[in-house]
Protein backbone atom coordinates (compact mmCIF):
# COMPACT_ATOMS: atom_id res chain seq x y z
CA UNK A 1 0.00 0.00 0.00
CA UNK A 2 2.92 2.35 0.53
CA UNK A 3 4.57 1.75 -2.37
CA UNK A 4 1.43 1.80 -4.61
CA UNK A 5 1.13 5.49 -2.67
CA UNK A 6 4.50 6.86 -2.95
CA UNK A 7 4.50 8.50 -6.37
CA UNK A 8 1.34 10.26 -5.80
CA UNK A 9 3.49 11.90 -2.61
CA UNK A 10 5.96 12.31 -5.07
CA UNK A 11 3.87 14.37 -7.41
CA UNK A 12 3.00 16.52 -4.66
CA UNK A 13 5.45 17.02 -2.22
CA UNK A 14 8.50 16.50 -4.59
CA UNK A 15 11.55 15.67 -3.97
CA UNK A 16 15.01 15.36 -5.29
CA UNK A 17 15.39 12.47 -7.82
CA UNK A 18 11.86 13.85 -9.09
CA UNK A 19 11.78 17.33 -9.15
CA UNK A 20 9.52 19.69 -7.77
CA UNK A 21 6.12 18.74 -7.02
CA UNK A 22 2.79 20.00 -6.94
CA UNK A 23 2.97 21.93 -3.42
CA UNK A 24 6.00 23.14 -4.24
CA UNK A 25 5.26 24.72 -7.37
CA UNK A 26 1.96 26.06 -5.71
CA UNK A 27 4.33 27.39 -2.60
CA UNK A 28 7.07 28.60 -5.44
CA UNK A 29 4.06 30.68 -7.47
CA UNK A 30 2.35 32.16 -4.22
CA UNK A 31 6.19 33.60 -3.01
CA UNK A 32 6.68 35.06 -6.80
CA UNK A 33 3.10 36.67 -6.35
CA UNK A 34 4.00 38.26 -2.99
CA UNK A 35 7.03 39.68 -4.27
CA UNK A 36 5.23 41.58 -7.20
CA UNK A 37 2.80 42.67 -4.51
CA UNK A 38 5.81 43.94 -2.53
CA UNK A 39 7.55 45.36 -5.12
CA UNK A 40 4.28 47.42 -6.50
CA UNK A 41 3.43 48.85 -3.28
CA UNK A 42 6.69 49.88 -2.66
CA UNK A 43 6.90 51.63 -6.13
CA UNK A 44 3.85 53.11 -5.78
CA UNK A 45 4.62 54.42 -2.16
CA UNK A 46 6.89 56.99 -3.20
CA UNK A 47 5.73 57.64 -6.44
CA UNK A 48 5.82 61.22 -7.23
CA UNK A 49 5.14 64.00 -9.81
CA UNK A 50 8.67 63.87 -11.18
CA UNK A 51 7.92 60.30 -12.81
CA UNK A 52 10.20 58.47 -9.90
CA UNK A 53 10.73 54.76 -10.33
CA UNK A 54 9.81 53.52 -6.87
CA UNK A 55 11.29 53.23 -3.22
CA UNK A 56 12.85 50.07 -4.62
CA UNK A 57 14.75 51.74 -7.22
CA UNK A 58 15.27 54.52 -4.94
CA UNK A 59 17.09 52.21 -2.39
CA UNK A 60 19.35 50.57 -4.89
CA UNK A 61 20.38 53.79 -5.75
CA UNK A 62 21.29 54.94 -2.48
CA UNK A 63 22.79 52.23 -1.17
CA UNK A 64 25.16 52.28 -4.44
CA UNK A 65 25.65 55.55 -3.48
CA UNK A 66 27.19 55.17 -0.35
CA UNK A 67 30.53 54.71 -0.95
CA UNK A 68 30.93 58.26 -1.92
CA UNK A 69 28.23 59.87 0.48
CA UNK A 70 30.56 59.39 4.24
CA UNK A 71 33.20 61.92 2.09
CA UNK A 72 31.15 64.42 0.73
CA UNK A 73 28.90 64.83 3.84
CA UNK A 74 32.32 65.00 6.18
CA UNK A 75 33.38 67.56 3.93
CA UNK A 76 30.48 69.89 4.31
CA UNK A 77 30.98 69.51 8.10
CA UNK A 78 34.31 69.86 8.04
CA UNK A 79 33.50 73.25 5.71
CA UNK A 80 30.36 74.31 8.47
CA UNK A 81 32.90 73.74 11.55
CA UNK A 82 35.54 75.96 9.92
CA UNK A 83 32.87 78.62 8.75
CA UNK A 84 31.49 79.17 12.16
CA UNK A 85 33.56 77.95 14.49
CA UNK A 86 36.76 79.63 13.44
CA UNK A 87 39.25 78.05 15.14
CA UNK A 88 41.65 80.36 14.20
CA UNK A 89 40.43 82.75 16.07
CA UNK A 90 41.39 80.83 19.08
CA UNK A 91 43.86 78.66 18.56
CA UNK A 92 47.34 79.99 18.80
CA UNK A 93 49.42 79.51 15.27
CA UNK A 94 46.11 78.77 13.40
CA UNK A 95 45.60 82.31 12.24
CA UNK A 96 49.05 82.03 10.04
CA UNK A 97 47.29 79.00 8.19
CA UNK A 98 44.84 80.62 5.29
CA UNK A 99 41.89 78.89 6.97
CA UNK A 100 39.32 80.31 4.85
CA UNK A 101 40.96 79.03 1.44
CA UNK A 102 41.71 75.70 2.95
CA UNK A 103 37.60 75.58 3.38
CA UNK A 104 36.82 76.62 0.33
CA UNK A 105 39.37 74.00 -1.33
CA UNK A 106 37.73 71.24 0.88
CA UNK A 107 34.09 72.20 -0.35
CA UNK A 108 35.73 72.30 -3.88
CA UNK A 109 36.87 69.01 -3.87
CA UNK A 110 33.93 67.52 -2.19
CA UNK A 111 31.68 68.54 -5.28
CA UNK A 112 33.76 67.69 -7.78
CA UNK A 113 34.44 64.23 -5.69
CA UNK A 114 30.32 63.82 -5.61
CA UNK A 115 29.43 64.95 -9.27
CA UNK A 116 32.01 62.40 -10.27
CA UNK A 117 30.95 59.46 -8.14
CA UNK A 118 27.96 58.21 -10.80
CA UNK A 119 24.33 58.89 -10.50
CA UNK A 120 21.98 61.13 -11.77
CA UNK A 121 21.11 63.63 -8.64
CA UNK A 122 18.21 66.53 -9.50
CA UNK A 123 19.77 70.29 -8.88
CA UNK A 124 16.96 71.66 -6.84
CA UNK A 125 16.29 75.02 -8.75
CA UNK A 126 17.32 77.29 -5.45
CA UNK A 127 20.28 75.73 -6.03
CA UNK A 128 20.07 76.42 -10.34
CA UNK A 129 18.98 79.93 -9.17
CA UNK A 130 22.41 80.48 -7.14
CA UNK A 131 24.42 79.54 -10.10
CA UNK A 132 22.17 82.04 -12.78
CA UNK A 133 23.48 84.23 -9.68
CA UNK A 134 26.98 83.16 -9.76
CA UNK A 135 27.02 84.02 -13.70
CA UNK A 136 25.49 87.27 -13.80
CA UNK A 137 27.57 88.29 -10.39
CA UNK A 138 30.93 86.84 -13.19
CA UNK A 139 29.99 88.74 -15.99
CA UNK A 140 29.45 91.92 -13.85
CA UNK A 141 33.57 91.61 -12.71
CA UNK A 142 35.32 92.57 -16.44
CA UNK A 143 33.24 96.13 -16.18
CA UNK A 144 34.15 96.77 -12.57
CA UNK A 145 35.06 99.71 -11.13
CA UNK A 146 37.86 97.35 -9.48
CA UNK A 147 37.71 94.31 -11.40
CA UNK A 148 40.64 92.79 -9.26
CA UNK A 149 38.38 93.49 -5.85
CA UNK A 150 35.22 92.42 -7.85
CA UNK A 151 37.16 88.84 -8.66
CA UNK A 152 38.14 88.20 -5.19
CA UNK A 153 34.13 88.93 -3.87
CA UNK A 154 32.70 86.66 -6.22
CA UNK A 155 35.15 83.62 -6.28
CA UNK A 156 36.39 84.12 -2.34
CA UNK A 157 32.88 85.17 -1.14
CA UNK A 158 30.23 84.04 -2.78
CA UNK A 159 30.94 81.08 -4.67
CA UNK A 160 31.66 79.47 -1.56
CA UNK A 161 28.08 79.96 -0.90
CA UNK A 162 27.26 78.48 -4.12
CA UNK A 163 29.14 75.51 -3.51
CA UNK A 164 28.05 75.17 0.19
CA UNK A 165 24.45 74.76 -1.37
CA UNK A 166 25.13 72.11 -3.46
CA UNK A 167 27.09 70.21 -1.19
CA UNK A 168 23.71 70.25 1.12
CA UNK A 169 21.37 69.76 -1.93
CA UNK A 170 23.50 66.30 -2.74
CA UNK A 171 24.60 65.08 0.83
CA UNK A 172 21.77 65.95 3.42
CA UNK A 173 19.29 62.82 2.75
CA UNK A 174 18.41 62.32 6.68
CA UNK A 175 16.94 64.04 9.30
CA UNK A 176 19.76 63.14 11.46
CA UNK A 177 22.09 64.46 8.54
CA UNK A 178 20.01 68.20 8.64
CA UNK A 179 20.13 68.15 12.52
CA UNK A 180 24.11 67.80 12.43
CA UNK A 181 24.22 70.95 10.42
CA UNK A 182 22.03 73.03 11.94
CA UNK A 183 23.37 72.10 15.33
CA UNK A 184 27.17 73.24 14.24
CA UNK A 185 25.39 76.75 13.15
CA UNK A 186 23.24 77.64 16.29
CA UNK A 187 25.56 76.03 18.42
CA UNK A 188 28.36 78.67 17.29
CA UNK A 189 26.12 81.46 17.68
CA UNK A 190 25.02 80.57 20.96
CA UNK A 191 28.81 79.85 22.15
CA UNK A 192 30.37 83.02 20.62
CA UNK A 193 27.75 85.00 22.53
CA UNK A 194 27.89 83.23 25.64
CA UNK A 195 31.48 84.08 26.10
CA UNK A 196 31.14 87.69 24.65
CA UNK A 197 28.80 88.24 27.61
CA UNK A 198 30.64 86.49 29.95
CA UNK A 199 34.14 87.96 28.97
CA UNK A 200 32.36 91.76 29.00
CA UNK A 201 33.38 92.02 25.18
CA UNK A 202 32.05 95.51 24.50
CA UNK A 203 33.42 98.41 21.80
CA UNK A 204 32.31 101.91 22.32
CA UNK A 205 29.10 100.37 25.05
CA UNK A 206 27.76 97.89 22.31
CA UNK A 207 28.58 94.23 22.85
CA UNK A 208 30.64 92.71 19.99
CA UNK A 209 31.33 88.87 19.48
CA UNK A 210 34.87 87.66 20.50
CA UNK A 211 35.37 86.05 17.08
CA UNK A 212 36.33 87.68 14.09
CA UNK A 213 34.46 87.88 10.83
CA UNK A 214 30.69 87.25 10.49
CA UNK A 215 30.30 87.51 14.19
CA UNK A 216 31.77 90.11 15.14
CA UNK A 217 30.32 93.45 14.34
CA UNK A 218 27.23 94.13 16.85
CA UNK A 219 24.58 93.91 13.46
CA UNK A 220 25.92 90.97 12.62
CA UNK A 221 26.27 89.32 15.43
CA UNK A 222 22.42 89.78 16.38
CA UNK A 223 21.29 89.31 12.93
CA UNK A 224 23.03 86.05 13.28
CA UNK A 225 21.00 85.80 16.82
CA UNK A 226 18.03 86.51 15.49
CA UNK A 227 17.86 83.65 12.42
CA UNK A 228 19.19 80.74 14.94
CA UNK A 229 17.14 81.76 17.79
CA UNK A 230 14.13 79.52 16.35
CA UNK A 231 16.69 76.71 15.68
CA UNK A 232 18.00 76.85 19.28
CA UNK A 233 14.23 76.65 20.26
CA UNK A 234 13.60 73.74 18.05
CA UNK A 235 16.32 72.16 19.70
CA UNK A 236 15.04 72.59 23.34
CA UNK A 237 11.58 71.63 22.15
CA UNK A 238 12.83 68.75 21.12
CA UNK A 239 15.81 67.75 24.18
CA UNK A 240 14.90 66.36 27.45
CA UNK A 241 16.44 66.43 30.61
CA UNK A 242 19.79 68.42 31.38
CA UNK A 243 20.24 69.40 27.44
CA UNK A 244 16.61 71.49 27.55
CA UNK A 245 17.94 73.23 30.28
CA UNK A 246 21.49 73.81 28.48
CA UNK A 247 19.48 75.10 25.76
CA UNK A 248 17.01 77.41 27.33
CA UNK A 249 20.22 78.95 29.24
CA UNK A 250 21.41 79.53 25.60
CA UNK A 251 18.91 81.17 24.21
CA UNK A 252 18.26 83.06 27.48
CA UNK A 253 22.10 84.79 26.55
CA UNK A 254 21.25 84.76 22.98
CA UNK A 255 18.20 86.99 23.74
CA UNK A 256 20.20 89.61 26.34
CA UNK A 257 23.11 89.46 23.16
CA UNK A 258 20.83 91.07 20.91
CA UNK A 259 19.68 93.60 23.75
CA UNK A 260 23.29 94.44 24.55
CA UNK A 261 24.34 94.98 20.81
CA UNK A 262 22.07 97.81 20.65
CA UNK A 263 21.51 96.71 17.08
CA UNK A 264 18.04 98.59 15.72
CA UNK A 265 17.74 95.68 12.60
CA UNK A 266 18.70 92.94 15.05
CA UNK A 267 16.21 93.86 17.41
CA UNK A 268 13.30 93.68 14.77
CA UNK A 269 14.45 90.82 13.26
CA UNK A 270 14.65 88.64 16.87
CA UNK A 271 10.71 90.54 17.69
CA UNK A 272 9.86 89.00 14.24
CA UNK A 273 11.55 85.47 14.84
CA UNK A 274 10.18 85.23 18.32
CA UNK A 275 6.20 86.50 16.96
CA UNK A 276 6.48 83.61 14.12
CA UNK A 277 7.78 80.85 17.03
CA UNK A 278 4.91 82.05 19.60
CA UNK A 279 2.42 81.46 16.49
CA UNK A 280 4.31 78.02 15.38
CA UNK A 281 5.57 76.82 18.21
CA UNK A 282 2.99 77.91 20.55
CA UNK A 283 -0.51 78.70 19.21
CA UNK A 284 -0.38 76.03 16.21
CA UNK A 285 1.70 73.55 17.95
CA UNK A 286 -0.81 73.87 21.21
CA UNK A 287 2.14 74.68 23.44
CA UNK A 288 0.79 77.00 25.75
CA UNK A 289 4.01 77.13 28.27
CA UNK A 290 6.04 79.04 25.09
CA UNK A 291 3.22 81.49 24.72
CA UNK A 292 3.19 81.82 28.49
CA UNK A 293 6.96 82.38 29.05
CA UNK A 294 7.43 84.49 25.85
CA UNK A 295 4.98 87.10 27.19
CA UNK A 296 6.75 87.34 30.65
CA UNK A 297 10.06 87.77 29.14
CA UNK A 298 8.92 89.97 26.68
CA UNK A 299 7.32 91.77 28.72
CA UNK A 300 10.32 92.01 32.25
CA UNK A 301 13.25 92.39 29.20
CA UNK A 302 12.09 95.09 27.22
CA UNK A 303 10.82 96.59 30.90
CA UNK A 304 14.51 96.09 32.23
CA UNK A 305 16.12 97.28 28.95
CA UNK A 306 13.47 100.29 28.36
CA UNK A 307 13.90 101.32 31.99
CA UNK A 308 17.69 102.89 30.51
CA UNK A 309 17.00 105.83 29.07
CA UNK A 310 19.78 105.14 26.59
CA UNK A 311 18.39 101.68 25.22
CA UNK A 312 15.30 103.48 25.32
CA UNK A 313 16.51 106.87 23.18
CA UNK A 314 18.48 104.01 20.83
CA UNK A 315 15.02 102.33 20.17
CA UNK A 316 13.31 105.73 19.65
CA UNK A 317 16.09 106.65 17.29
CA UNK A 318 14.15 104.31 15.18
CA UNK A 319 11.28 105.69 14.49
CA UNK A 320 12.19 109.28 15.81
CA UNK A 321 15.86 109.35 13.99
CA UNK A 322 18.98 110.96 15.98
CA UNK A 323 17.80 111.68 19.44
CA UNK A 324 19.78 113.23 22.31
CA UNK A 325 21.29 110.42 24.50
CA UNK A 326 20.29 107.44 21.58
CA UNK A 327 24.38 107.02 20.66
CA UNK A 328 23.32 107.03 16.70
CA UNK A 329 26.06 109.63 15.84
CA UNK A 330 24.26 110.31 12.29
CA UNK A 331 24.05 106.73 11.67
CA UNK A 332 20.43 106.37 10.86
CA UNK A 333 20.71 109.75 8.38
CA UNK A 334 23.48 108.43 7.07
CA UNK A 335 21.75 105.22 6.53
CA UNK A 336 18.89 106.86 4.47
CA UNK A 337 21.91 109.16 2.63
CA UNK A 338 23.20 105.29 1.54
CA UNK A 339 19.95 103.50 0.76
CA UNK A 340 19.19 106.88 -1.73
CA UNK A 341 22.73 106.38 -2.92
CA UNK A 342 22.26 102.95 -3.69
CA UNK A 343 19.35 103.30 -5.41
CA UNK A 344 20.32 106.12 -7.50
CA UNK A 345 23.41 104.02 -8.62
CA UNK A 346 21.02 100.63 -9.21
CA UNK A 347 19.29 102.98 -11.93
CA UNK A 348 22.20 104.42 -13.52
CA UNK A 349 24.00 101.21 -14.12
CA UNK A 350 21.14 98.51 -13.97
CA UNK A 351 22.10 95.75 -16.10
CA UNK A 352 25.58 94.87 -14.34
CA UNK A 353 26.40 97.41 -11.60
CA UNK A 354 29.29 99.10 -10.95
CA UNK A 355 31.05 95.37 -9.60
CA UNK A 356 30.69 93.13 -7.33
CA UNK A 357 32.29 94.52 -3.66
CA UNK A 358 32.62 98.25 -5.30
CA UNK A 359 29.77 99.83 -3.93
CA UNK A 360 31.98 101.53 -0.97
CA UNK A 361 34.41 102.93 -4.17
CA UNK A 362 31.51 105.39 -5.64
CA UNK A 363 32.85 109.31 -4.34
CA UNK A 364 35.55 106.79 -2.06
CA UNK A 365 32.79 106.29 0.66
CA UNK A 366 34.55 103.51 1.55
CA UNK A 367 30.73 102.75 3.22
CA UNK A 368 28.87 99.67 2.18
CA UNK A 369 25.04 100.35 1.44
CA UNK A 370 23.61 99.03 4.63
CA UNK A 371 21.18 97.39 2.95
CA UNK A 372 21.34 93.77 1.25
CA UNK A 373 18.67 94.40 -1.70
CA UNK A 374 19.86 97.87 -3.20
CA UNK A 375 23.74 97.19 -2.71
CA UNK A 376 23.42 93.68 -4.76
CA UNK A 377 21.25 95.88 -7.30
CA UNK A 378 23.75 98.48 -7.44
CA UNK A 379 26.81 96.41 -7.98
CA UNK A 380 25.55 93.67 -9.56
CA UNK A 381 22.31 95.06 -11.99
CA UNK A 382 19.22 94.42 -11.14
CA UNK A 383 19.34 91.33 -12.78
CA UNK A 384 21.11 89.80 -9.74
CA UNK A 385 18.56 91.52 -7.19
CA UNK A 386 15.76 89.49 -8.92
CA UNK A 387 17.60 86.46 -9.00
CA UNK A 388 18.78 86.88 -5.23
CA UNK A 389 14.78 87.89 -4.36
CA UNK A 390 13.73 84.74 -6.97
CA UNK A 391 15.88 82.02 -4.55
CA UNK A 392 14.48 83.33 -1.03
CA UNK A 393 10.65 82.61 -3.15
CA UNK A 394 11.78 79.08 -3.88
CA UNK A 395 12.98 78.32 -0.58
CA UNK A 396 9.78 79.85 1.11
CA UNK A 397 8.14 77.73 -1.22
CA UNK A 398 10.08 74.81 -0.68
CA UNK A 399 9.35 74.93 2.85
CA UNK A 400 5.74 75.06 2.13
CA UNK A 401 5.93 72.23 0.26
CA UNK A 402 7.48 70.51 3.24
CA UNK A 403 4.66 71.00 4.67
CA UNK A 404 2.62 69.18 3.29
CA UNK A 405 4.56 65.92 3.41
CA UNK A 406 3.56 63.18 5.55
CA UNK A 407 6.92 63.64 7.73
CA UNK A 408 5.57 67.34 8.86
CA UNK A 409 2.42 65.44 9.96
CA UNK A 410 4.14 62.19 11.39
CA UNK A 411 7.84 63.56 12.33
CA UNK A 412 7.85 66.06 15.61
CA UNK A 413 11.80 66.76 15.11
CA UNK A 414 11.08 66.76 10.98
CA UNK A 415 8.53 69.39 11.91
CA UNK A 416 10.07 71.83 14.53
CA UNK A 417 13.05 72.02 11.95
CA UNK A 418 10.68 73.19 9.84
CA UNK A 419 9.31 75.48 11.32
CA UNK A 420 12.48 76.96 12.63
CA UNK A 421 13.74 77.66 9.23
CA UNK A 422 10.03 79.46 8.14
CA UNK A 423 11.15 81.95 10.96
CA UNK A 424 14.99 82.24 10.27
CA UNK A 425 14.34 82.55 6.81
CA UNK A 426 11.73 85.81 7.31
CA UNK A 427 13.72 86.79 9.83
CA UNK A 428 16.72 87.55 7.46
CA UNK A 429 15.05 89.17 4.60
CA UNK A 430 14.07 91.67 7.76
CA UNK A 431 17.88 91.89 8.75
CA UNK A 432 18.68 92.24 5.60
CA UNK A 433 17.16 95.37 4.86
CA UNK A 434 19.70 97.13 7.10
CA UNK A 435 22.80 94.75 6.33
CA UNK A 436 24.69 94.19 3.57
CA UNK A 437 24.87 89.72 3.76
CA UNK A 438 24.82 89.11 0.09
CA UNK A 439 28.15 88.21 -0.32
CA UNK A 440 28.44 86.30 3.48
CA UNK A 441 27.43 82.57 3.46
CA UNK A 442 24.96 81.62 6.20
CA UNK A 443 21.86 83.26 4.07
CA UNK A 444 22.78 80.73 1.79
CA UNK A 445 23.03 78.02 4.40
CA UNK A 446 19.33 78.78 5.06
CA UNK A 447 18.34 77.98 1.53
CA UNK A 448 20.19 75.14 1.05
CA UNK A 449 18.89 73.83 4.17
CA UNK A 450 15.18 74.41 2.61
CA UNK A 451 16.63 71.85 -0.65
CA UNK A 452 17.43 69.03 2.21
CA UNK A 453 13.89 69.35 3.92
CA UNK A 454 12.11 68.86 0.60
CA UNK A 455 13.95 66.17 -0.39
CA UNK A 456 14.29 64.43 3.09
CA UNK A 457 10.05 64.61 3.07
CA UNK A 458 9.93 63.05 -0.71
CA UNK A 459 11.30 59.62 1.48
CA UNK A 460 9.17 57.20 3.31
CA UNK A 461 9.37 58.19 6.38
CA UNK A 462 11.50 55.06 7.46
CA UNK A 463 14.55 55.71 6.23
CA UNK A 464 16.14 52.52 4.20
CA UNK A 465 19.85 54.22 4.40
CA UNK A 466 19.44 56.36 7.77
CA UNK A 467 21.38 53.59 9.81
CA UNK A 468 23.58 50.07 10.19
CA UNK A 469 20.22 48.97 12.33
CA UNK A 470 17.58 49.79 9.68
CA UNK A 471 19.36 48.79 7.16
CA UNK A 472 19.86 45.04 9.21
CA UNK A 473 16.08 45.03 9.30
CA UNK A 474 14.92 46.42 5.72
CA UNK A 475 17.77 43.00 4.52
CA UNK A 476 16.14 40.85 7.37
CA UNK A 477 12.60 41.80 5.36
CA UNK A 478 13.91 41.16 1.97
CA UNK A 479 15.36 37.44 3.06
CA UNK A 480 11.82 36.66 3.99
CA UNK A 481 10.39 37.25 0.83
CA UNK A 482 10.45 34.50 -1.40
CA UNK A 483 12.76 34.17 -3.94
CA UNK A 484 11.98 32.93 -7.18
CA UNK A 485 14.54 29.62 -8.47
CA UNK A 486 15.24 28.11 -11.53
CA UNK A 487 13.22 24.84 -11.58
CA UNK A 488 14.34 21.82 -13.29
CA UNK A 489 11.88 18.97 -14.34
CA UNK A 490 12.95 15.77 -15.20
Amino acid sequence: MVLQLWPWRTLWAGDERHGPGKQQVRDRQEGDLQERKFMNTQSQWAKDKDGSTGWMAARTQAVAKLGRRPFVYGALVTFSVLYYYRPEDFVPGLSYIPMARIAGVIGAVALAFGMMSGGRAKVPQVVKILWLLLLQMALCVPLALWPGGAFSRVFDNYAKGVIVAMLISMAVVTTWELRKLLWIQVSAVALVTVASILLDHFRDGRLQGIQKSILQNPNDLAINIAISFPIGLAFMLHARGFRKVLWGIALVFMALGVVLTYSRSGLLALILSLAICVWEYGIKGKRRSIVVVTVVALVIGLGAALSTAHYRARVESIFLGNIEGSGDKGSLDARKALLKKSILIAVKHPLVGVGPGCFLLVDQGWVVAHNSYTELAAEAGFPALFLFLWAVGASLKNIAQARKSTHYKEDSEFRLFTQALWAGILAYLAGACFASTEYTLYPYFMMAYTCAMVRISNQPLTDPVQGGEQRRLNRAIYDRIPQPQLISGR
